[in-house]
């Protein structure tokens, strides 16, 4: 919030102080979020887990699969600083850029749904929270009995 808030004091502002301020929240604003994806949603970087820098339980069975994504998630989540500071990487317009910048986002939020609902799974299932089906809030059996006795 606050990032997104100082780049645009700083467009409004275009003081080179502003966009150093801005340029500083917004990169660590990407990395807080960097690391709570890994360690929190997808429940990777376990330095004591079985399997080294990953996590206990694994559902695809490549292991360079979980490495890949935490550096396609790195890289996919800096790449939105393009379109709030306007680096001048490729010579493109700047709509053009814009569209592939928000279609990297698609694909990096896709992958951390993906992630995020695989790691949720694991949870759920290995501290038996799963359940087939829900107990009703009442003893149905009890009803058939007192129906019989009158």
């Amino acid at each position: 919030m606050s990032s997104t808030l100082l780049a645009s004091l700083s467009l409004l502002n275009k003081g080179l102080g502003w966009e150093i301020l801005a340029l500083v929240f917004s990169v660590a604003a990407a990395i807080v979020g960097t690391y709570w994806d890994l360690v929190y949603d997808w429940g990777l970087l376990q330095r004591h887990s079985r399997n080294r820098w990953l996590r206990d339980k694994l559902l695809v069975p490549r292991k360079s699969v979980y490495f890949g994504a935490m550096v396609l998630n790195v890289l996919l989540r800096f790449a939105w600083l393009q379109t709030v500071f306007n680096f001048k990487i490729f010579d493109l317009h700047r709509q053009t850029v814009t569209t592939m910048v928000a279609s990297l986002e698609i694909i990096r939020r896709g992958m951390w749904n993906f992630f995020r609902l695989e790691n949720e799974h694991l949870n759920n299932v290995g501290k038996y929270r799963a359940f087939k089906s829900v107990p009703l809030p009442f003893n149905y059996d009890e009803d058939e009995d007192e129906d019989k006795n009158e």
